[in-house]
């Protein structure tokens, strides 16, 4: 399993987990969003991703047909029809929604300001699912592998505090003759 693959499983789950900490008797409902292929498949131990994302919460105590409920939902592949799922999402009022993909989530988060919508997708800022990366507001939290041209401040900033301090001249110099440009 790539470790992209485990960490966002790791958070979706923990976050169901947080909801069960929090009330261990009830009886947890997730709505799991996909914008396309059968809803069927969410949970198909031939899929990479959902196996460990159901053994992490069957870790943390949460079994499917036990105290959790795992709604699956399809988009079919057509965006044109997101909204409309996505409020039959929010109508059922689930504890948690995941939603894959910038497109589902921004349904979701349409839909509703209170429920928990855990994402993954690409460039939360520019897509308009965050405020920003330190502090992204609303209801969404998730993982991305590409946050956008927003991370280059942090990466210079981190790279600043790696490279110790040396005068402009020693630290810009020629690699061949050692001089400053």
């Amino acid at each position: 399993m790539r470790r992209r693959d485990f960490a966002f499983a790791l958070l979706l789950a923990s976050t169901v987990g947080t909801l069960r900490a929090q009330e261990r008797a009830k009886q947890h409902r997730v709505a799991i969003v996909i914008p396309g292929g059968q809803a069927t498949r969410i949970g198909d131990p031939e899929n990479r991703f959902w196996p460990a994302f159901f053994e992490k919460l069957s870790l943390l105590g949460d079994v499917e047909g036990q105290n959790l409920t795992i709604e699956r939902y399809s988009g079919k592949g057509r965006p044109e029809d997101f909204a409309d799922l996505t409020r039959r999402v929010v109508d059922s009022n689930p504890d948690l929604i995941v939603a894959i993909t910038n497109q589902v989530a921004l349904a979701a988060r349409t839909a509703t300001g209170t429920i928990p919508i855990v994402w993954t997708g690409v460039e939360p800022v520019r897509a308009g699912l965050a405020r920003s990366l330190a502090h992204p507001g609303g209801n969404i939290t998730g993982i991305t592998i590409d946050t956008g041209n927003e991370i280059w401040g942090k990466r210079l900033q981190i790279l600043k505090e790696v490279v110790p301090r040396q005068p402009k001249s020693h630290f810009w110099a020629c690699g061949s003759c050692g001089k400053a440009p």
